[in-house]
């Protein structure tokens, strides 16, 4: 069965966002950018995969991204209609209707989307965001991945923005970086 991986780049106080959805503030520069290039090349976006020199490179864990309308969302005002095509996409949203064909608009129940695509053959899913997607499918993640950055921002869309339900995980893989980043795999307790 495939696995549900929550890979993102959070605060130290837990939020993946400003609270007008920017994230300009997350540094994506020097060792940090390299080891996640080598290691993760599939959750750059087409329109940077050409100057990070990925055109031609496998993905490595993931050939599906599942994310939120709020995650999707920049890349639309930004003209980009399928942000990862070397993807199957999928967005989950109640107000987007369909758009590119490349790009899965569900407009209902993400556990059973999630639940059907950990039921088919491939490689990992990656859920991209957000918190509140993240949320409403906290019970079928089976690992997070967050790139904890050290800085604060007091206000924002937490990593998981939904009711008070604890959920068990456990530490598999950390690495430290000199900038202060850490990128801590957790695995479903």
């Amino acid at each position: 069965m495939r696995k549900l991986t929550y890979y993102v780049a959070a605060t130290l106080d837990g939020y993946i966002a400003a609270p007008d959805g920017s994230y300009d503030f997350l540094p994506f520069e020097g060792e940090v950018r390299e080891a996640i290039l080598a290691e993760y090349p599939e959750t750059m976006p087409a329109h940077v995969r050409g100057p990070f020199g990925l055109t031609d490179t496998p993905n490595r864990h993931f050939d599906t991204v599942i994310m939120g309308r709020g995650t999707y969302e920049p890349a639309l005002k930004a003209g980009i209609t399928s942000p990862y095509p070397h993807l199957e996409q999928y967005v989950v949203s109640r107000t987007l209707t369909a758009g590119d064909p490349d790009v899965r608009i569900v407009a209902d129940d993400p556990v059973a989307l999630a639940r059907g695509l950990k039921e088919r053959d491939g490689m990992g899913i990656w859920l991209a965001g957000g918190g509140k997607l993240a949320a409403a499918l906290r019970y079928e993640i089976d690992e997070l991945v967050i790139k904890h950055n050290p800085v604060v921002i007091g206000a924002g869309i937490p990593l998981f923005d939904g009711p008070f339900a604890p959920t068990g995980f456990l530490p598999t893989a950390r690495r430290a970086f000199d900038s202060g980043v850490t990128v801590v795999t957790y695995a479903r307790k």
